[in-house]
């Protein structure tokens, strides 16, 4: 008897020690992917299709590929609600988490207060389109990487845009622009460029913030009647934006003289506001709609399937897309290291670091990937850790998006200067190093 029992004692400690190398052995084959997220408060209907497009993209890999080379990919979402503290809150409880990858702040916010933290825990921060535009310099921030531009591009490109419309840059000269922008750090991004492109082409910038959330904007569209500025730039973001274009609405000030940024011109932004906001136009810094390969994969593989994330119609759509994007350059940086430092293998942050500063997606790896017609070429290098400034500008029918023909990039003889003094402050601020070269291929 008391044989047996040792003999099952034995076999219980053996199948649990089975069990912990099974699930070592599982925990070690998953890339984790932390998934900061705000489904609530007032930029959720935002918030909410890009965290879709992040999730349903993973599951699509997940159940299509079979992960990145046999490593399946695992998420965890944490709701910040768009605060910086609760970002910072959700970074630390999920920075240790097994086969953690890059961290997606989803907010400019979150970012800024990220940037100090991401060097000590080796953990990269990608900022598609949003975070800080002098990060752009690789070589002063290794871990930041604002992929396909920022708000210095996309301020430079709207002025592109509307100096094209005018028939040069020089008629700018008298002209008056009005930024009307969150009061935050997104909203403060655009400003020292606008003041840089004012100081050259003479036109005057009259700066109007709106408290966040920006549900009450009605003395800010006071004072646009009462200046009556030739264009109105909108900074926006959630709630802000369509409120801002029904007070314009309100007021008077024609739709069609008003620009947003890539974050102010999405169905969330115009859908209610519908034939009231007909003419309004806002950068298009990715394509849209079912049609893509891989909105059609997704379609096919998690959504045909019942594993969406939300509703159907959904798919496709502008921000929903981006959330795709980011996602599927999240992944392809962590293939791309496992070329480097071992196929099938969990990549470390360190290691995905080094695939995001090393991506080469041409245009013929992109329609591999499904991704045609919905964004242009990004290569990146130790320098440059945008990769890509391509954006155009889209028009508002009143019900639906159509996208200009025109691609626009921003002008590098302005931002790369702006960049380098801008990168250089930072460092000098914050007592630290400029990278050496030798440090490119750590």
């Amino acid at each position: 008897m008391k044989l047996s029992k040792i003999v099952i004692a034995a076999a219980i400690v053996a199948a649990g020690a089975s069990s912990l190398s099974t699930s070592a052995v599982a925990q070690a084959k998953e890339q984790f992917f932390p998934l900061l997220s705000y489904r609530t408060g007032p930029y959720a209907p935002n918030g909410t299709p890009w965290a879709n497009g992040k999730q349903d993209y993973i599951k699509m890999i997940n159940a299509r590929d079979g992960g990145i080379n046999g490593v399946k990919l695992t998420f965890e979402e944490c709701e910040t609600g768009y605060a910086t503290d609760r970002g910072v809150e959700c970074y630390e409880r999920l920075k240790s988490k097994p086969g953690v990858s890059l961290i997606d702040p989803q907010s400019t916010g979150i970012t800024f207060a990220l940037t100090e933290k991401a060097p000590a825990d080796k953990i990269p921060l990608m900022t598609l389109g949003y975070g800080l535009s002098v990060s752009q310099d690789g070589m002063a921030f290794k871990w930041n990487f604002p992929f396909m531009g920022s708000y210095w591009t996309g301020a430079d490109i709207l002025l592109q845009h509307i100096g094209k419309g005018l028939g040069g840059m020089d008629k700018l000269k008298g002209k008056k622009i009005a930024l009307v922008y969150h009061d935050s750090p997104f909203g403060k991004e655009p400003i020292p460029l606008l003041q840089e492109r004012s100081k050259m082409h003479g036109f005057e910038l009259q700066m109007l913030p709106v408290t966040a959330p920006g549900v009450e904007q009605k003395a800010t569209w006071l004072q646009v009647r009462q200046s009556r500025p030739d264009y109105v730039l909108l900074w926006g973001w959630g709630v802000m934006n369509s409120t801002a274009l029904k007070e314009a609405q309100a007021t008077g000030y024609p739709r069609d003289k008003m620009y947003g940024v890539w974050w102010a011109g999405a169905e969330p932004d115009v859908r209610d506001v519908g034939e009231g906001a007909k003419g309004y136009n806002a950068l298009a810094l990715n394509g849209s709609g079912q049609e893509p390969k891989v909105i059609q994969d997704i379609l096919k593989h998690v959504h045909d399937k019942g594993q969406g994330t939300g509703p159907k119609d959904e798919v496709g759509s502008v921000l929903y897309t981006r959330g795709v994007i980011i996602q599927m350059l999240s992944i392809e940086a962590v293939r791309r290291a496992q070329e480097r430092f071992g196929k099938g293998k969990v990549m470390t942050g360190e290691q995905v670091r080094w695939g995001l500063e090393n991506l080469s997606l041409d245009q013929k790896k992109l329609d591999a990937l499904g991704f045609n017609n919905v964004m242009r070429p990004l290569s990146t290098s130790c320098a440059d850790h945008m990769g890509s400034t391509w954006a155009r500008v889209q028009t508002w029918d009143g019900k639906k998006w159509n996208i200009g023909a025109d691609w626009y990039q921003a002008d590098e003889q302005i931002l790369k200067p702006m960049v380098k003094a801008g990168s250089e402050k930072y460092l000098g601020d914050k007592k630290l190093t400029r990278r050496d070269t030798a440090d490119c291929q750590s």
